[in-house]
């Protein structure tokens, strides 16, 4: 029979508690970097979104009045949106870039109206792409 020594029973060595302090490093390392890259996805999601719903409401102000809006102001003022929405990235509702239409020929109208809209943020998304290129 072999006989163990009293205080041997009871405890983690030092190399134990180093593997398992290192694993739990790993794994929450691991973790943040896909909570970080999760904020960034929602903040394209969004962005996405908002284009789609601005993108919709100059159509429908169009389709409506045979002419495009003004402004972003216009389609709030008209009642197509509630409020022009904050770009997620630059977290301002100022820093939309507006591509104006061209005018029709042989139209008296100088002001041909806004045909679309781009996010202002100069940020590159997951994908690669220029977020101001969507």
């Amino acid at each position: 029979m072999t006989r163990r020594l009293r205080g041997a029973d009871g405890g983690w060595t030092l190399i134990e508690l180093f593997v398992v302090l290192s694993i739990v490093v790993v794994l929450a390392t691991l973790a943040m970097n896909q909570y970080r890259n999760s904020k960034t996805y929602a903040k394209e999601a969004a962005l996405k979104s908002d284009l789609f719903l601005m993108r919709d409401a100059i159509d429908q102000y169009y389709a409506d009045k045979g002419r495009y809006p003004e402004s972003l102001q216009t389609l709030v003022s008209e009642s197509y949106i509630r409020a022009v929405p904050r770009d997620p990235f630059t977290e301002s509702s100022d820093t939309w870039i507006t591509v104006p239409a061209t005018p029709e020929p042989g139209s008296g109208s100088a002001a041909a109206g806004i045909y679309d809209v781009k996010s202002g943020s100069p940020d590159t998304a997951m994908d690669g792409s220029r977020h101001g290129d969507w």
